[in-house]
């Protein structure tokens, strides 16, 4: 199986790699939270080393101004879009919540490095609450929008919601929730459930997602469903009891999570996710950018079902920060 440098690209974190027409993209959050980079390679290890367009850069105020997190890009029908989450200059509420919402960038050029972005605004769901990570997948001839937001009625900071989209900036339809935090991993530090990622594998199509603080709590759970079953029936979808990608303290690897999926030229699947090398972090975990973008080969059991199996320790790294 394949095997690379760790860290693979440092202080980048929430990674995204789509691969797309020969080549390979990278994205993710900035340290800065202040703008968003695209790197592209013809080989996913070229990524490491490719230099980042600044391709937008948030306004000085205004709903997009405070906090660029988790970038992803896509292509849907030929157009090249990204989503991300951003803040209004009044960033936190009167209870210390982000006030986080979802917007869209799209762009018709060929080159979405060079091309210009054109900003669509926020994606608008049934309740105007805090809304962020954005991932999207095509399937049963359908496309499909995945996203983490609040329900004014659950207590906890985010569930995962699924919708069909009528264009990138527009869902289409009813919302259902696929997960809440329930279980005790879920709920550590905050209620969360965030940062869904797709693949399909078989028979079956899985979600990946991520739960708990974005300390060393920070895990990846999972749910799935039959490939051939209607996504929006809630009854169809399982989820894991347990998470499948957690801390390990004996390799010095601390909240792996909000990950993606991208596969070798071979066809190998590949986890790319993000993790710390250490665990002392003063202040908010959030702003400490050592949240390093990591990779990892999937291997897959018998039944079908994916093992992400131990983050690997670092190369070359102690314990220390």
């Amino acid at each position: 199986m394949s095997q690379w440098p760790n860290p693979f690209i440092e202080q980048r974190a929430d990674p995204f790699i789509l691969r797309h027409g020969g080549s390979y993209y990278f994205i993710a959050s900035v340290p800065e939270y202040d703008r968003l980079e695209l790197r592209r390679a013809a080989t996913l290890e070229g990524l490491r080393d490719a230099t980042p367009v600044v391709i937008w850069r948030k306004p000085d105020s205004g709903p997009m101004s405070e906090l660029i997190w988790a970038p992803e890009l896509h292509v849907i029908n030929g157009q090249w879009v990204i989503w991300f989450a951003a803040a209004h200059t009044r960033a936190l509420d009167a209870q210390g919540m982000f006030q986080h919402r979802m917007f869209a960038l799209v762009c018709d050029d060929a080159d979405p490095l060079s091309g210009r972005w054109q900003e669509k605004g926020q994606v608008k769901t049934p309740f105007d609450t805090f809304a962020l990570d954005a991932t999207s997948f095509h399937h049963q001839g359908r496309q499909w929008y995945l996203w983490a937001q609040k329900a004014p009625d659950i207590a906890g900071n985010s569930n995962l919601y699924l919708a069909e989209l009528e264009n990138p900036w527009t869902i289409k339809g009813n919302p259902v929730m696929l997960s809440r935090p329930e279980f005790d991993w879920e709920c550590r530090g905050f209620r969360v459930n965030e940062g869904p990622a797709v693949l399909r594998h078989g028979k079956r199509l899985f979600v990946s997602y991520s739960a708990s603080a974005t300390d060393e709590n920070y895990c990846m759970g999972l749910l799935w469903i039959d490939v051939q079953a209607d996504p929006l029936e809630i009854g169809n979808w399982h989820k894991s009891p347990q998470p499948v990608f957690t801390t390990s303290s004996e390799n010095s690897q601390y909240g792996p999570g909000h990950n993606s999926f991208t596969t070798t030229d071979e066809g190998e699947d590949v986890l790319v996710y993000h993790a710390r090398h250490y665990t002392e972090i003063e202040g908010d975990p959030l702003y400490d950018p050592n949240r390093h973008t990591r990779l990892k080969p999937i291997r897959w059991r018998e039944d079908g079902m994916p093992d992400f199996g131990i983050p690997p320790a670092d190369d070359g790294y102690s314990s220390a920060p």
